[in-house]
């Protein structure tokens, strides 16, 4: 049986500005084979996303020695809406890569959780518009002249888009410029890419993100040559998951994409999820170079 994975690490991730257990903190998935090839699950809650970060590489490193090729599913956009790099006057070349440069280089994360995301979305607000657009969400006191507590006007043509092409057909998905309260993924993405850019460098040439460096395609073994890592968009609320006895929804949710994954994988039908519905390759260079998309939409 053809499989292009031997672990499965799916990832909720958290902004928390402190450390943080159970509900709505960081919960990783971790879903492999035992030797007669029978799902072996296990289920950590680091308190930070420090703890997290280096958690993930010990699991990589781990299965690296195994010579066990690992999908790993992140909770959050890895690319921003088609625009939105060239108006941050990113010069870098593809513009996914600028954005995670800009990021990486920005964003400042203490080993206790403490960190300066609404400042650096506050820059980033300047540089794009000189106001408080497009992100927006944050404690009152975290509030300035260029971020404020709540969205100050709705998208425009002349505007970065408001969605990705992604966000418009998962049909519920929260905007990355949204950064506070229910749904923050723009604070999500926000302190998660800079942690993607480090597990990457540490990989080094073996790690590949999707779709930005594997084409938007039907992954085969040949295209995997030499690849330990493939990175990709999850998005958990697609499916339904039911919590076990004394399982929180979030711990819930990455144990059913894990499973989902390893059993697709099991029956060969895994590839063709990374590949791009005929009714959506119009989309394909936005998505290939900055926006990225969801693995399993």
């Amino acid at each position: 049986m053809a499989r292009l994975f031997g672990a499965y690490l799916t990832v909720d991730w958290s902004a928390a500005s402190k450390p943080a257990t159970g509900e709505d903190s960081v919960w990783i998935g971790h879903m492999r084979r035992d030797v007669r090839f029978r799902p072996l699950y296990a289920a950590h809650n680091p308190p930070t996303r420090r703890a997290a970060e280096e958690l993930l590489r010990g699991l990589i490193a781990d299965h690296e020695k195994r010579n066990e090729r690992v999908l790993l599913g992140f909770d959050f956009p890895l690319g921003y809406p088609r625009g939105a790099v060239g108006a941050l006057k990113l010069k870098d070349d593809p513009p996914w890569k600028a954005l995670h440069a800009y990021l990486a280089k920005e964003v400042k994360d203490k080993p206790d959780n403490a960190n300066n995301r609404f400042q650096v979305a506050a820059m980033m607000n300047r540089t794009i518009s000189g106001g408080p657009f497009p992100f927006w969400g944050c404690p009152p006191r975290d509030a300035l002249t260029t971020l404020a507590t709540k969205k100050s006007r709705p998208h425009t043509e002349d505007d970065v888009p408001e969605f990705r092409h992604a966000d418009l057909a998962a049909k519920g998905a929260q905007p990355v410029w949204k950064l506070y309260t229910s749904g923050n993924v723009g604070s999500q993405a926000l302190m998660g890419i800079p942690v993607v850019k480090r597990l990457k460098d540490a990989v080094g040439a073996g790690f590949r993100l999707w779709p930005f460096e594997t084409g938007w395609k039907t992954l085969t073994e040949a295209d995997l040559d030499g690849v330990s890592v493939v990175a990709a968009e999850i998005y958990p609320s697609l499916m339904a998951a039911t919590p076990q006895n004394g399982e929180v929804k979030d711990a819930a949710q990455v144990r059913a994409v894990a499973e989902h994954f390893l059993a697709l994988d099991d029956r060969s039908q895994l590839a063709a999820l990374f590949g791009a519905k005929p009714a959506l390759a119009g989309h394909r260079e936005a998505v290939e170079r900055e926006e990225g998309w969801i693995l399993g939409l």
